[in-house]
């Protein structure tokens, strides 16, 4: 596959990682691997979900009317340790449970995560026509990118912004539609920014400027992985579809070459991945059965942020970055170009 952008290499790493294991968790019945895989991917989605709502401002003064202002903005959202394992506890599990210490919960690795070596078994119940043993199934967990040293989730894309009315700009910004032989993704999101101190009489006096911003924003995208013969069947696939809602308050001085800014929002969001196709699975609890369309799983994110910025503004060409405080904390990065 080829590695396109950072995020198109990010997403397809991960999913590829993910599929590698498909046959292993359906052998345990298709409600312990629909629990495992959400608790797996969970981290990645929800990171992503923070990731792709940065950047979005780099200032609160409005721009003028027909002012407008094109960005390239990468992100990165940060993963912390306490979401690069969680607790698999058998009981909570109908088939699946460890090989050494049957029974006893531990902690095993999310797709940010690096445990290896944890072994579990399922116990088939199912025969092989003509043959009374059942085919049980022990295979190893997946581990994550942990090994690979990745602990931030990457977001890259354009952004535009026009100033419509007074003290009103709005904002659109994109990831161009990619396709290769197994995966698409696509990615937009569109905003409003309204200055409020634009109203104030004495606007041009007053040191500092005051906006509101709200933002939408969308991801979708899949991976069909029928031809690598992981399991067999039929037009095998991952499908993903991401919304996300940004609520901000923003500050910024308003000064001609150097101004900083700073803002207070509210994210919400939900990502939902269906695994899609038919699966033909030869071992454990449901061997020798035929599934179709598996499983979907769905994350959400709901939380307070706070965002701290510098901007540099040489005539045309401005250069910004900031950090934001969340629960998946991040950094922007930013280069416009204007008038």
């Amino acid at each position: 596959m080829k590695k396109i952008t950072l995020l198109f290499c990010f997403l397809s790493f991960l999913i590829s990682s993910a599929q590698q294991n498909i046959d292993d968790l359906l052998a345990a019945g298709i409600n312990d691997a629909q629990r495992f895989t959400s608790d797996y991917l969970n981290p990645a989605s929800d990171g992503l979900m923070y990731s792709m709502n940065h950047g979005w401002f780099n200032g609160a003064k409005a721009k003028k009317r027909f002012g407008f202002e094109i960005s390239l903005i990468v992100n990165a959202a940060f993963v912390g340790d306490d979401n690069k394992s969680f607790v698999l506890d058998p009981a909570n599990y109908e088939n699946l449970d460890f090989r050494d210490d049957p029974g006893v919960a531990r902690p095993v690795a999310t797709a940010f995560g690096d445990i290896e070596n944890i072994i579990v078994v399922v116990e088939g119940e199912s025969t092989i026509p003509g043959s009374p043993i059942p085919q049980d199934a022990e295979f190893e967990l997946p581990t994550g990118l942990g090994g690979s040293n990745i602990n931030f989730v990457p977001t890259a894309f354009l952004q535009a912004s026009l100033g419509v009315l007074k003290g009103t700009e709005i904002k659109a910004r994109f990831f161009p539609k990619v396709k290769t032989n197994d995966a698409e993704i696509g990615f937009y999101g569109f905003g409003l920014q309204h200055e409020i101190t634009s109203w104030l009489p004495a606007d041009k006096l007053f040191p500092v400027a005051i906006s509101g911003l709200i933002a939408y924003t969308h991801l979708d995208g899949s991976y069909d992985f029928t031809d690598t013969n992981i399991v067999q069947g039929e037009d095998q696939r991952f499908e993903n579809d991401t919304n996300t809602w940004l609520f901000q308050v923003i500050g910024s001085t308003k000064l001609p070459v150097f101004n900083v800014y700073g803002g207070v929002g509210y994210l919400t969001g939900t990502s939902t991945t269906d695994l899609k196709g038919t699966y033909r699975v030869q071992s454990g609890f449901i061997s020798s059965e035929t599934i179709v369309d598996p499983f979907s799983i769905e994350s959400e994110v709901s939380g307070v942020r706070g965002t701290l910025g510098a901007k540099v503004a040489l005539s045309f060409f401005r250069m910004n970055i900031d950090y934001t405080f969340a629960e998946y904390s991040g950094l922007s990065f930013g280069l416009n170009f204007g008038f």
